[in-house]
């Protein structure tokens, strides 16, 4: 069972990732309003299964 909860009929997982710097962060984008709520930043590999493992998430989209 994940460490963390969030509710995937109202959130999304998305990592944010700037175009211009390559920094990449994680977190939950409300379906209904748009509004990203940061979770962690992501600087490898490492950082991303431990994202997907807090939370149970097989999948996660990239938005730039």
């Amino acid at each position: 069972m994940p460490a963390q909860q969030y509710d995937p009929q109202k959130q999304k997982a998305v990592i944010h990732c700037s175009i211009c710097t390559g920094e990449q962060v994680a977190g939950f984008k409300d379906i209904a309003t748009g509004h990203f709520e940061e979770v962690m930043v992501i600087r490898n590999d490492g950082d991303l299964k431990a994202f997907k493992e807090m939370y149970g998430i097989t999948e996660i989209l990239k938005e730039y």
